[in-house]
């Protein structure tokens, strides 16, 4: 990948629905140029897929959070196995530095939140947390 192909990426990050032709415009490249660079991107494996986000998406779990967590022992994999199993949790992320998770929620409530938060605290191994609520969302990207 070269600085082209990651201003093309970067533009497809904020509008995944920009025509060949207004990337063209953007890079200075030809459409066919653009065309065929997006094909490669996507066929490398670079890009993995275009998706589509609704806003009936957010209203089902408008109370989001990402929750960092500390794991004593050797019990990441159990527990992420329990958390993958909690409808309110979106993604689980193995990290590094202080906290060995982050885990993404979405609640319909505050309550229910602090419910699931709960729950997570309970989980055998789970040592400490920190939740942080997200209050607006200005770009998701995602697979």
């Amino acid at each position: 990948m070269d600085e082209i192909d990651n201003k093309i990426i970067a533009e497809l990050r904020r509008d995944a629905r920009m025509s060949y032709s207004a990337l063209a415009a953007t890079t200075g490249l030809s459409r066919v140029t653009v065309r065929a660079r997006v094909e490669c991107l996507v066929s490398s494996g670079a890009i993995l897929g275009f998706t589509l986000i609704l806003k009936e998406d957010m209203r089902h779990s408008p109370i989001r959070g990402h929750t960092l967590l500390a794991i004593e022992g050797a019990g990441t994999d159990r527990i992420k196995r329990i958390l993958a199993g909690m409808p309110a949790v979106q993604a689980i992320h193995a990290t590094n530095g202080k906290w060995d998770l982050i885990v993404e929620t979405g609640t319909e409530t505050v309550e229910e939140l602090d419910s699931v938060l709960g729950q997570i605290r309970r989980i055998q191994g789970v040592s400490s947390s920190e939740t942080n609520l997200l209050l607006a969302t200005q770009m998701t990207v995602t697979k």
